[in-house]
């Protein structure tokens, strides 16, 4: 998962471009980088860690240009080395490009690529698609790419590149440098739009205008390219819509709170999540003194699961912003020490008390083991545990880090896997009952699927809880997907 954000505009957008990529740092630590266009160059840089670690003023300087690409990125494909970081350049016909996703098909166009005497530099999934698209582009017309040229390479790299993700890449289109956004068919991944002045934008999440002071102007569609340029109204072209799908995890765990999607913030989503939840956990009986949530991302449902219990919601936890990421540490103890230095537990909420502890997702289930080592020390009188999202049953292909089955916690109460559409209420509640008991905890309750599609009604990504697929993985796919993720894992 990663975050973009591309500016074309009459003055230098280097500087804007880290701010926004500031905003969006939350989709990816492991590298970032910033490329602009200048005439017949493109200055770039590229660094291994946080944004205003790499981009100072001095690294910023040299990046002149009116159009240009920053990233951030957290690796589902390739390891999060400084030759895996985004945007890419392509020196024939001259473009630069960037995505947040999975490209599902990355062997086959390596190989493909290959086959024409085309050699990767990189374990990036974006890299062949900038070559697929350069060779298309070059096919047509040598030089001076006209919208048709560039709209037809892409159309054509659309029918050989499979998978989730927004595309943004900027070139010279028509004599003009041009920001260029492409959303996969099936609008799994976001991507909005905005402007101010003569400024145009587009980035992973709408949080990113918001630093700037642009004007959201709406989403990207399911299969559109949208050709932005200064002071100029936006060039719509669709190239292959499908069945709209986007990702329910963004909202779930990922995407900031503040972000709007679909016209919608994630904090409403949230909101409705843990209403539900709430709903859902009175049926089995069980009443609480304290709902407390496990910073940041499950805060919004905490707050909806106590008002609509009449429960309190207390910070339990205090979230400690820099502490670093704690997930590489190689022992248990060092990993349960790193916990502790993260999230601190404030023990008069817990002491005595019948305490709710909302999350946003379980996934391998490490998390929540460690959670409860902190709790049970604060002496609570019962703990129950509410997640504000179905089980965690089937692998992300689509560019959520969970894409090998034998890395998720849930399957291994249940047994067979149900079928395509989720569980039953009653096999999950009885899931529910097993894994707690395994915790040593009171209750467990997940979100049912039915109470996700109250939350988001209509076509939707939601594949890691019920199994279907919008774009289906063959098999070898998946098998070289999951074992990319196993050898380049930190430690692996």
């Amino acid at each position: 998962m990663c975050g973009f954000v591309g500016i074309v505009d009459s003055a230098s957008v280097a500087a804007p471009i880290a701010m926004g990529l500031q905003a969006v740092q939350h989709r990816g630590q492991d590298s970032c980088g910033i490329f602009t266009y200048a005439g017949e160059r493109f200055p770039g840089r590229r660094g291994l860690g946080l944004v205003k670690d790499v981009f100072t003023s001095e690294m910023l300087e040299p990046l002149e240009g009116n159009a240009g690409i920053g990233h951030v990125r957290y690796p589902t494909i390739g390891r999060g080395s400084l030759a895996d970081a985004q945007p890419f350049f392509e020196r024939r016909p001259g473009v630069l490009m960037a995505h947040n996703g999975n490209v599902t098909n990355f062997d086959v166009l390596r190989n493909r690529l290959s086959e024409r005497s085309v050699y990767l530099l990189s374990k990036c999934d974006i890299e062949p698609v900038l070559c697929t698209f350069a060779e298309e582009l070059m096919a047509r017309r040598r030089r001076n790419h006209t919208l048709e040229d560039v709209t037809a390479a892409l159309r054509d790299t659309l029918n050989i590149v499979e998978g989730a993700f927004t595309l943004v890449m900027v070139l010279e289109v028509d004599g003009e440098p041009t920001l260029v956004c492409v959303r996969d068919p099936h609008g799994i991944r976001p991507g909005v739009w905005g402007r101010k002045g003569d400024a145009r934008i587009a980035a992973s999440e709408s949080v990113a205008l918001d630093a700037l002071g642009f004007e959201l102007e709406g989403d990207l569609a399911p299969g559109e390219a949208m050709f932005l340029r200064a002071g100029q109204e936006p060039i719509r072209k669709q190239l292959d819509a499908r069945s709209s799908s986007p990702c329910v995890f963004e909202a779930i765990y990922f995407s900031r709170p503040d972000s709007v999607e679909g016209g919608q913030t994630v904090y409403q989503r949230r909101l409705s999540l843990g209403a539900r939840l709430a709903r859902e956990w009175k049926d089995k009986g069980f009443e609480a003194d304290r709902v407390i949530p496990v910073p940041d991302t499950s805060r919004p449902a905490a707050i909806a699961f106590g008002e609509e219990l009449g429960i309190p919601c207390r910070e339990g936890f205090i979230k400690n912003r820099y502490s670093g990421r704690t997930f590489i540490m190689g022992s248990q103890e060092s990993r349960q020490s790193a916990l502790r230095l993260k999230l601190n537990p404030i023990r008069a909420e817990f002491e005595g008390q019948r305490v709710v502890v909302i999350d946003d997702s379980i996934v391998r289930g490490n998390t929540i083991q460690r959670l409860l080592d902190l709790v049970w020390a604060q002496k609570p009188k019962e703990v129950h545990f509410a997640i504000h999202s179905p089980p965690v049953l089937h692998p992300c292909f689509y560019g959520i880090d969970m894409s090998t089955p034998e890395e998720l916690a849930a399957p291994q109460y249940i047994g067979e896997l149900p079928p395509t559409g989720g569980m039953s209420i009653e096999a999950q509640r009885a899931m529910e009952q097993a894994w707690a008991k395994d915790l040593g905890i009171d209750s467990l309750t997940f979100l049912s699927v039915q109470g996700l599609d109250e939350a988001f009604p209509g076509s939707r990504c939601a594949a890691c809880f019920e199994g279907r697929y919008p774009l289906p993985i063959p098999e070898d796919q998946r098998s070289v997907i999951a074992q990319d993720r196993v050898c380049n894992r930190p430690g692996a």
